[in-house]
């Protein structure tokens, strides 16, 4: 009989310890350990890397040249391995292009509809390629708006708040600061403009030319400059108001400025295709007398629906044959529970959990068998509920004749597997060991499994007292997405969690709404620290008909899993400022004084020190023809990221490089004595990030991670006045025994006088919580009101929450399947 196991010999790529461990195929195999144990290291960067590296060997010569840059996982042998095909949590933010459509490829086939069988205007000459039905391309993006639905303008009313103030009092708020604010306001004078009178005094042509002339006139200023300095005329050119954001917006190549003129424009319909980002030609053709636009915009479970009587005809025309496709795709999202969503949704907005569904109904649909699956933490973002739907169709795959290979910390998945490979027993250095390989109940026997207590603890969760708020934030008539007119009350001074199916409205109340209302009382309108302007693209406002509380916020932190970079040269150490230290460590050695060297030589992103090769990223780019490229070690400096002259300074027999390749516990105890760098790698061990790596890329991080990563570097800051921290899914990515590491450093912040708020799906944080916000009762128009609020005790009783039932599993025991 042929063997029915991947069987591993000597792996040990990153942590792992020279590990022999045998796998059965055709099986659910969880993968499980603490974050950074190395269960990740064995099913992607060895299984399936080595999968991926037999399947380029079969490929054509050239090819092959190009990816044997990447190079090969190091394992001495793995026998019995299928094909494999990862499905990998996105590292990087979709850009507002993106939408559910293009992430399933849904819309290629709706296109192909309505170019092959669309009802077009009598007369038509010829029918329209399916590239003039995608707001993407040139061929089909509205002219006026570039397919993006949406113009960017400005108003008298964003250009200035305050028409009380005159010109000279800064009433065009819009305007730069500094030497050029004044500049413009100089010249309007020497125009003959008054710039001391009221603006709203000002004669309205007046008001329209100040703020939206194309006109440039350039005239003489004769400057008021205080006592002492020259009075020097100069040649002056107007810019208007207008003129200078709109450019300003495209052209600037500084992120600060583009940010702070985008909150002085205001994003609505195109008025040339109303928002519906296609040319006239496009929008005339229809299906079932609808335009291809229309269709979609509508819930996926509706486009079925309309669809079905298409499909159900026999002949193999091809608008049956492309309507019985998009019907079968769509009930497999359906099944995810994602019906609610519509193919124009912008994946900008959508959260962790759905774009992970996406992907992976994708994959159901392609009919391989035979095939390993690696999935990254399928269950991330996931409400309880739509856990066990997600379940259901993995145990689809597996049935269809795959193998399931899946890196999982949540225990409901866990103790469905058929076989579980634990590793561990803790991070970095201190794990890469198989501590159990066999069915999930044997891991009971692994006394050094830290996920043996979470998966089998049967006691109660220790009884806490709830705390008690100290104030009220309540906003009312909230309107956004699918909130229609809700009325939502955060109490103060505790912790609160916001639950509720994937699509309820939860990140939209919390992290868009509420957010925006904190933001705009502390007088900061401008987009997330880290937010690119221009891949945001244009967001809907929230609508409110009343907020109250908000003057007992001083300051508002909002964590989310954006990356902190997009290439591998952004790393924690470089993000958190702890990276500053360490250079001045190396720039004041006797060697680098002897040589002239300055901080600067140790960054590995100016020229000087760093390695040419790569320009100090370590990693060239490897561009693998049809397949999607990737980055390989520099073959100059191999990884080091610096010139052979920069490494030959060293800090206590270490070179930068080597500083760089430690983890946070490792460098934690070798710049103890560093008061800088001890504080910022203090609090990343206190998120628990004690087992990344100083120069980890932040291509390599989670999205759980970046998030971990920006709250430490906002815990090193010292606070001040009463803070409020939003936080969307922190428990994403984490192992329990993580987990809690993370709850210590939240209530700790509230002890401390504090308000958190999360958006969460791990039923243990929000059995720990002083306060729970249930949304529901579904999702898309299914959800958007609060079924539940109250303590944990009192949401775990109430009827007509879907949350209910796994929150009361919860509190009578951890981890309740």
């Amino acid at each position: 009989m042929a063997d029915s196991y991947v069987r591993v010999r000597g792996a040990r790529e990153h942590n792992l310890r020279t590990i022999d461990v045998d796998i059965p195929r055709d099986a659910l195999v969880a993968f499980t350990g603490v974050s950074g144990s190395g269960k990740s290291s064995l099913a992607f960067g060895t299984l399936y890397a080595e999968a991926q590296r037999r399947y380029f060997e079969s490929v054509a010569p050239y090819a092959r040249r190009l990816i044997h840059q990447v190079g090969a996982p190091k394992v001495e042998d793995i026998t019995g391995l299928p094909p494999a095909v990862a499905l990998e949590q996105r590292r990087s933010a979709p850009t507002s292009r993106s939408s559910v459509g293009t992430v399933t490829t849904l819309s290629n086939t709706l296109r192909m509809l309505f170019s092959r069988a669309g009802d077009y205007p009598e007369g038509t000459a010829e029918r329209l390629d399916s590239d003039a039905f995608s707001p993407n391309t040139a061929a089909g993006a509205c002219p006026e708006c570039h397919g993006l639905g949406t113009v960017h303008r400005v108003t008298e009313q964003s250009l200035v708040p305050d028409p009380a103030l005159s010109i000279a009092e800064g009433a065009i708020a819009a305007w730069p600061g500094a030497w050029q604010g004044k500049n413009l306001r100089d010249i309007l004078a020497a125009l003959g403009h008054d710039i001391d009178r009221p603006w709203h005094e000002l004669p309205r042509a007046d008001r329209d030319w100040i703020l939206f002339t194309d006109e440039q006139p350039v005239v003489t200023v004769h400057p008021v400059r205080d006592v002492g300095r020259i009075q020097r005329p100069y040649k002056g050119q107007y810019m208007s108001a207008r003129r200078y954001v709109l450019h300003t917006f495209a052209d600037s190549k500084s992120e600060t400025l583009r940010k702070r003129v985008q909150g002085f424009m205001v994003a609505e319909p195109c008025p040339v295709c109303a928002g519906r980002r296609l040319r006239p030609e496009a929008l005339a053709v229809t299906f079932e007398g609808q335009d291809i636009a229309t269709l979609a915009g509508m819930p996926l479970g509706a486009l079925a629906e309309l669809l079905r009587p298409t499909a159900a005809r026999p002949d193999d025309e091809v608008a049956p044959t492309l309507a019985r496709d998009l019907v079968a795709r769509i009930e497999v999202l359906t099944e995810l529970g994602l019906g609610y969503l519509s193919m124009d949704r912008p994946s900008p907005t959508l959260s962790a959990g759905e774009l992970q569904r996406l992907r992976l109904a994708t994959q159901l649909r392609s009919g391989l068998f035979g095939v390993v699956y690696v999935l990254d933490e399928p269950s991330a973002g996931l409400h309880p509920a739509d856990t066990e739907s997600l379940l259901t169709v993995l145990g689809r795959l597996k049935e269809a004749g795959n193998s399931l290979f899946v890196v999982e910390h949540d225990m409901d998945v866990v103790r469905r597997a058929d076989w579980i490979v634990d590793i561990g027993p803790r991070a970095g250095e201190h794990g890469g060991q198989v501590l159990h390989s066999g069915p999930v109940a044997g891991l009971a026997d692994a006394t050094a499994s830290a996920t043996r207590r979470f998966l089998f603890d049967t006691a109660p969760p220790a009884a806490r007292t709830v705390r008690r708020p100290t104030g009220t934030l309540t906003l009312r008539g909230v309107t956004l997405h699918n909130l229609r007119d809700l009325d939502a009350a955060f109490p103060l001074g505790v912790f609160t969690a916001v639950t509720g199916v994937s699509g309820s409205g939860k990140s939209t109340l919390v992290t868009r709404v509420l957010a925006e209302a904190v933001r705009e009382h502390l007088g900061d309108g401008t987009p997330e620290a880290g937010e690119d302007a221009a891949e945001a693209g244009p967001m809907a406002r929230a609508q409110l008909t009343g907020a109250e509380g908000l003057a007992a916020i001083d300051r508002l932190v909002r964590v989310d899993q954006k990356p902190i970079g997009r290439t591998p040269r952004s790393n924690l150490a470089t993000y958190t400022g702890l990276f500053d230290a360490v250079r001045k460590v190396f720039a004041a050695t006797d060697a680098a004084r002897a040589r002239g060297y300055t901080a600067g030589r140790f960054s590995f992103n100016v020229t000087g020190g760093r390695c040419e090769t790569c320009q100090g990223e370590g990693f060239v780019a490897v561009e693998l023809l049809f397949l999607p490229g990737t980055y390989a070690p520099c073959t100059a400096c191999h990884g080091a990221r610096y010139n052979p002259e920069t490494l030959e300074i060293t800090y206590r027999d270490r070179t930068v490089a080597e500083v760089l390749a430690m983890t946070v516990d490792t460098a934690a105890d070798f710049l103890a004595d560093i008061p800088a760098a001890a504080r910022s790698l203090r609090t990343l061990q206190d998120v628990g990030l004690g087992y990344l790596r100083l120069g980890q890329p932040a291509t390599e991080l989670s999205g759980g991670e970046a998030q971990r990563i920006k709250l430490a570097t906002e815990l090193q800051r010292t606070r001040r006045g009463h803070t409020l921290y939003l936080l969307d899914e922190p428990t994403t990515g984490l192992h329990p025994a993580d987990t809690e590491v993370l709850l210590r450093q939240l209530h700790g912040l509230v002890d401390a006088g504090h308000t958190v708020v999360v958006v969460e799906h791990d039923m243990g944080v929000v059995a720990g919580a002083d306060h729970v916000i249930d949304l529901g009762p579904g999702g898309g128009a299914d959800g958007g009101r609060i079924v539940a609020a109250g303590t944990p005790a009192e949401v775990a009783d109430a009827p007509g929450s879907r949350t209910a039932r796994y929150l009361a599993r919860r509190r009578a025991r951890p981890d309740a399947s």
